[in-house]
């Protein structure tokens, strides 16, 4: 249930309120207490369900975790250029996930009661509060992995019809180096890059839709996929 999860103590409203109103985004360290982030990496460490989840164009292919291990040379370099090919040129992403059911009544994981607890009461309220929209409804979300060759072409994530209020970016990845890659940046309209924040264990990051914003490419020198459980702030 989402009572498993606690707010991390002593966060600065009116700082964290000032911060979004100005940057229309905010980071809010420790977002959930440290023993609750510690669980639910472990969590999603130990689960064996993750998917791949890449495009090509309007069409998102989703496979197994390590189906690509059972391709063939040749035909590794094909998708991989075909992959990097779309990427130059749209938006294009690739990260393994693992995603929560929409409907509360069928969510049964601690990954699940993690996004049950951003819908909670207690939790809307303080974003409500945080961001000064006031009809934040509920949360969806899904986990990603973002391991070497993984990445997120630059996109706002306005759809038509998702209802859409703000994105967020949970981290769960402890001491993680910036020249890794898996950087969340944020576009300005002349393509330079306004901010960037480099994964951090706890740490809610918060966004309003639209936002121009891309996941950077995840290099081979990353030890370890960079965790997260992300997401949309929706109303009805």
């Amino acid at each position: 249930m989402s009572g498993q999860f606690s707010i991390g103590p002593g966060l600065d409203i009116a700082a964290l309120k000032a911060a979004f109103d100005r940057d229309g985004r905010v980071e809010i360290r420790d977002f959930l207490s440290p023993p609750d982030a510690a669980r639910l990496r472990a969590h999603l460490i130990a689960r064996e369900d993750w998917k791949l989840v890449l495009n090509a164009g309007d069409k998102v292919y989703e496979m197994p975790r390590g189906a690509i291990d059972g391709l063939s040379p040749a035909q590794r370099d094909e998708l991989e250029r075909r992959s990097l090919d779309a990427a130059r040129h749209g938006f294009h992403f690739r990260y393994d996930a693992i995603r929560v059911p929409e409907d509360p009544s069928a969510r049964t994981t601690l990954l699940d009661d993690f996004v049950s607890f951003l819908s909670s009461d207690e939790v809307r309220h303080l974003l409500r509060e945080i961001t000064g929209i006031a009809d934040l409804d509920y949360a969806d979300g899904q986990a990603t992995a973002y391991s070497a060759g993984h990445y997120l072409t630059c996109h706002d994530d306005d759809v038509v019809g998702k209802q859409r209020r703000a994105a967020y970016v949970l981290g769960l990845t402890p001491d993680w180096r910036p020249e890794w890659g898996g950087l969340l940046m944020f576009h300005r309209p002349d393509g330079h890059v306004e901010e960037a924040f480099v994964p951090a264990m706890g740490a809610l990051r918060l966004f309003a839709v639209p936002a121009a914003h891309s996941v950077s490419y995840v290099t081979p020198m990353a030890p370890e996929p960079r965790l997260s459980v992300t997401g949309w702030l929706r109303y009805r």
